[in-house]
């Protein structure tokens, strides 16, 4: 017998967790993202236009790559929680996926 696992309760674990999480919600609601990849990285290459990007498109290589360490690190003041964390990541995962399909996220919903 293994010895039990750990539960996976780290920083990095968590932001996987909620990116895919929304990523299947995305999946499930809009077809032309089936097969869309969706990666993480920790930082940008460079910036642009002096704001650090949260995401990255490849729309030639059907993928996304979200930056985890700009999503989460870059909160207003006094929104450095778990919550507002997690939804920083669920609203960079809704931007990035809208931005790439060309809508805007709120049509992301499944009455639309």
């Amino acid at each position: 017998m293994r010895p039990p696992l750990a539960p996976l309760d780290g920083r990095l674990d968590r932001f996987d967790l909620t990116v895919g999480t929304a990523v299947e919600f995305l999946r499930g609601t809009w077809p032309e993202l089936q097969d869309v990849r969706f990666e993480i990285g920790a930082l940008p290459a460079a910036e642009s236009d002096g704001e650090v990007p949260r995401w990255h498109l490849d729309r030639q290589g059907r993928r996304i790559v979200l930056f985890r360490i700009p999503i989460e690190r870059l909160l207003p003041p006094g929104h450095d929680d778990a919550a507002h964390r997690r939804m920083a990541i669920e609203s960079a995962v809704f931007r990035a996926a809208a931005e790439y399909v060309g809508r805007e996220p709120w049509d992301l919903g499944h009455d639309h």
